[in-house]
């Protein structure tokens, strides 16, 4: 609180952001109304805990600590140490790995940065690398490109080459990846993807990785929450570098981590190497709050509830895509071992542009995604669903088929509004959905409203729904 001796150039450091900023305050007001009164599936997305959101918001935010621990270059850092040298700790429990072969750095600020550090830590430039394709599942930062464009620093600092996925089984070609391994004689071999709904064979990549002399890395920023759980394979039995992201199905803040290995033929140096790659080759200071968020969520997953949730994150999936495929529709690989689906829009006629948008309008948040086959990542044939946050909602089997009967009921409209747009245009197809009075713009609200009222009969992790009212801004839909 502000003191009576308080200039008044300080006071604005004790007043509430209602009262300093409301225009911020009302447009956190409205994402957390969108979240409470819609439903969640993009498989990269969680809610996180309450404690989470404390630790993430909390005084930590003040203090610059650039270095590791003990070893900073700036003082008043002997309770920073305590909390990164705690986070380390708890990363390690909450995966089940001995620090005596295990060591981690938390210091990165997301997944793509932690990636690029391992890079940077495992290869000198313009070596080569090799990493599942974008259209088959694998993520920007294993190396895409175009034929036109280097897209992302993987591509554009390293040599890559990707490998695929069986265009029959649509299962990763674990074969063909070993030819390719043998001609392109890779460096670095990546596995883990954004959207493959399948578990990995890492002894198989491990078995090519040890023949052409290769590192293997495996980025399960996807499914690490399920590996800490032990619900799915485990990567740490394997590979040389395991990086992960946290807010995913781990259920944390927006940060990654980077695990290396310390004994083994590839891990000399590789501490030092990770460290130094880190900071000061790639980032700056660490986020201190999100550390702590960190550590409070993997306080969490070592927790026998978590592996509960983990469970019931899988079979939700599972009980989605069964529901899906009972109404007629395609998915990528048939099912799914993990929590996403990749469901194939193409037999009907449909882009995931489309169902995307009709989605949003819905309230049901998903996101466009390649499935294989796609001639392009822009118009992508399908789309990505994920059943993280609507088990963190406390949905279950049941519910899960309730939603399903949401998204069955969104791609009809979604095809009755391309009949109605009368061409293919993305414009069309909006003006379609959102003309006042037209048809497509009533089953919209109907379904809408449908979405509305069965979302909020679910809580909202961080957020205290018995006094939650609609923020000014959104419009009263029904």
């Amino acid at each position: 609180m502000a003191t009576s001796n308080t200039p008044d150039f300080n006071k604005v450091l004790y007043a509430p952001l209602a009262e300093i900023d409301p225009e911020v305050k009302n447009i956190i007001d409205k994402e957390t109304w969108r979240q409470f009164t819609g439903l969640e599936l993009i498989a990269s997305e969680n809610l996180t805990s309450r404690a989470t959101l404390e630790a993430n918001g909390s005084i930590l935010t003040n203090k610059y600590s650039e270095g590791l621990p003990n070893a900073r270059y700036y003082g008043g850092n002997e309770y920073i140490d305590e909390l990164e040298i705690l986070c380390r700790k708890r990363a390690l429990e909450a995966f089940n790995l001995d620090p005596a072969k295990w060591g981690v750095n938390v210091q990165p600020y997301s997944g793509s940065t932690a990636n690029f550090a391992a890079l940077t830590a495992l290869l000198q430039p313009q070596d080569r690398l090799m990493g599942l394709g974008l259209p088959d599942g694998g993520h920007l930062t294993h190396g895409y490109y175009t034929a036109k464009k280097k897209m992302t620093a993987s591509s554009i600092y390293f040599q890559s080459f990707p490998y695929a996925i069986d265009p029959t089984t649509q299962l990763i070609d674990y074969e063909g990846l070993k030819r390719q391994a043998k001609i392109f004689k890779p460096r670095l071999i990546i596995c883990g993807a954004s959207a493959y709904p399948r578990d990995w064979d890492y002894a198989a990549l491990k078995a090519t990785a040890d023949v052409e002399g290769a590192y293997l890395m495996a980025d399960i920023a996807h499914t690490s929450g399920l590996v800490a759980a032990q619900t799915l394979n485990n990567p740490f039995d394997y590979c040389d570098i395991v990086t992960t992201t946290t807010h995913k199905t781990l259920r944390g803040p927006r940060a990654g981590l980077i695990f290396f290995k310390r004994d083994g033929p590839n891990s000399q140096d590789l501490e030092k190497r990770v460290n130094d790659a880190v900071f000061p080759a790639c980032q700056g200071g660490p986020h201190n709050n999100t550390i702590a968020a960190v550590a409070t969520a993997l306080l969490q997953v070592s927790q026998p509830a978590f592996k509960v949730y983990a469970k019931q994150v899988i079979s939700n999936a599972q009980t989605l895509a069964a529901a899906l495929q009972e109404n007629g529709y395609k998915l990528q690989t048939g099912g799914t071992d993990n929590h996403l689906v990749l469901w194939d829009l193409r037999p009907l006629g449909l882009t995931g542009s489309k169902v995307e948008k009709v989605c949003d309008l819905l309230g049901i948040t998903i996101n466009k995604n390649a499935v294989s086959g796609d001639a392009s990542a822009q118009t992508p044939g399908g789309i990505r669903l994920g059943t993280s946050a609507l088990t963190s909602r406390d949905m279950k089997e049941e519910d899960i088929k309730v939603v399903a009967s949401f998204l069955h009921r969104a791609v009809q409209l979604s095809l009755f509004l391309q009949k109605e747009a009368g061409s293919k245009l993305l414009k069309d197809f909006i003006r379609a959905a959102t003309t006042k009075g037209s048809a497509g713009a009533a089953q919209v609200t109907e379904l809408r409203r449908d979405v509305a009222t069965f979302a909020q009969r679910w809580p909202l992790p961080g957020a205290d729904v018995s006094t939650l009212k609609r923020p000014a801004g959104i419009e009263e839909e029904f």
